[in-house]
């Protein structure tokens, strides 16, 4: 459910870039993120039930984890304000976010996605999508985050604020 609200918010927030001047990079690679993504779902649930997995000992741990992502998450949201987004939409001239969690980290919302792609296989005991979505999830951030910066250092301040 928090996924589906994330996009209506996403949507919103990209008319409204769209609608300042703003325009989307990387968009070859974003239906395979939203891949990766549906993927690591759909395994979650047929590794859980296939495998008959039992909830593991760490689960209350990995429980707490989770939700102090989830609070990170709203707190990255929060920090971005309309210009959070899935999407890679850059706004030429607009100042780069430096407050919340981007004071401590470049890229709080990839940190939350990389760890919940641990955590939540973890709190389940399917230890097979752990591994293999968070190998994706490399692998597709490894071409996201330098597009993403290169897109954000020659429209915006971003050079001068990281």
């Amino acid at each position: 459910m928090q996924r589906i609200v994330e996009l209506f918010v996403a949507r919103n927030n990209e008319r409204w870039i769209r609608g300042q001047g703003g325009y989307e990079v990387g968009a070859r690679h974003y239906p395979y993120m939203v891949g990766i993504h549906v993927g690591f779902f759909l395994s979650l649930i047929v590794e859980f039930l296939m495998f008959e997995r039992e909830l593991p000992s760490l689960w209350p741990v990995l429980f707490i984890i989770f939700v102090g992502l989830q609070i990170m998450r709203v707190w990255v949201i929060a920090s971005l304000g309309r210009f959070w987004n899935t999407k890679i939409l850059v706004l030429p001239g607009a100042h780069v976010v430096k407050k919340g969690p981007f004071r401590f980290l470049r890229h709080p919302n990839y940190v939350v996605v990389s760890l919940e792609i641990l955590v939540i296989p973890l709190m389940f005991g399917a230890y097979f999508t752990a591994l293999i979505f968070a190998l994706l999830n490399l692998i597709i951030l490894c071409v996201r985050i330098p597009m993403e910066e290169a897109a954000l250092r020659e429209v915006t301040n971003y050079k001068e604020v990281f």
